[in-house]
Formats: C-alpha cells, sequence, structure tokens
C-alpha cells in the first residue's frame, strides 16, 4: 500500500491510501463477476412452456400454476375454443387425445393435465415423439382436484405415425 498526500483539506492528516491489486487478484475478481453476470441465464434456463388455453377454463390456470412451481416458465395465450380445436389438430392431436389446453415445451406437445414429472422425463428422454396427452380431464391430474383422491388415469406419449402408447399409468388413490 502506498500512502499519498491528499488535496482535500477536510481529511484527517491529509493522507489518502491506495491500494494495489495484483493481476491474479484482478483476473479471480473479474471471473467471479462475470459468474455472477451469468446466473440469470442460468435461472431462466429452465424449460419454457408455450400454453394456449381457452380464457374461460379455470382448471387450466390450476395447471398452470402447478408447472410452474414445479420450475417451468409458463407463457400463457388464450384463444377461443375454435381455434384452440384448429391448434390441436395442426399439432397432430386426435380427438380421443384432446384435452383442455395444449402447449409446447421442447419441441413437444403436452395436452392436458400431464404431470410436470412426466414433461421433464420426456425432455429428458427425448423420444422420437409429437408429445404426451392425459386425455379429458381426470380428477386428481395436476390441475384436476387433489392428488390423494385421483381416479386412475395414463399419460400417453403420441407417437409421430399418430399411434399411442402408455407413457406414465397412475392408480386410484
Amino acid at each position: 500500500m502506498t500512502k499519498l498526500k491528499s488535496n482535500n483539506p477536510y481529511r484527517e492528516g491529509n493522507e489518502m491510501t491506495t491500494v494495489s491489486v495484483d493481476r491474479r487478484a484482478l483476473l479471480c475478481g473479474l471471473g467471479v463477476a462475470g459468474f455472477s453476470a451469468a446466473l440469470p441465464a442460468f435461472a431462466s434456463s429452465q424449460p419454457l412452456v408455450q400454453v394456449v388455453k381457452d380464457p374461460d377454463c379455470g382448471c387450466c390456470g390450476a395447471w398452470i400454476n402447478i408447472m410452474s412451481a414445479d420450475g417451468f416458465q409458463m407463457e400463457v395465450h388464450e384463444a377461443p375454443y375454435e381455434a384452440l380445436v384448429r391448434l390441436k389438430e395442426q399439432r397432430g392431436i386426435s380427438e380421443d387425445m384432446a384435452s383442455c389446453h395444449t402447449a409446447q415445451v421442447g419441441g413437444y406437445v403436452i395436452e392436458g393435465h400431464v404431470p410436470p414429472h412426466d414433461v421433464r422425463r420426456l425432455l429428458s428422454e427425448q423420444p422420437e415423439a409429437i408429445g404426451l396427452s392425459v386425455p379429458g380431464m381426470p380428477w386428481g391430474s395436476p390441475g384436476m382436484g387433489p392428488d390423494s383422491e385421483r381416479d386412475t388415469y395414463s399419460v400417453f406419449l403420441i407417437l409421430k405415425d399418430g399411434t399411442t402408447e402408455v407413457f406414465t399409468h397412475y392408480e386410484a388413490h
């Protein structure tokens, strides 16, 4: 440290202290600053789920809240029922796989009240598929009442040829 004479007459002793920083400390500090600046990017790297729903559907909002609480970023768009039906057809969702809302994440379609765990599994495994569906609105699926009182239901994997297979099965309890 070097002590310099200060021009400030109010400074006690009229001395200033300068701090010298070596190159290693400077580079380390810059690295920490760079990492800190990147933290918001890590936080925002959670999967973005784009949901299209009917403005009058309350259970869709409950599913959106559950997905958000599980760490997904949610982007919600409202559309009239007729537009939503057309969107489902365009995305390869057959009438027997349809539910109340349609979402897209990571290039996959998520139809209805699919549990967050199954969406994460889909994104992790990345099968050759259109996406997942929970047809209808089964009681106890996310957003449709308590899990502790659920009906039996299945999450279906919709394959690119339009066929389906059970992705996950949930028993009633």
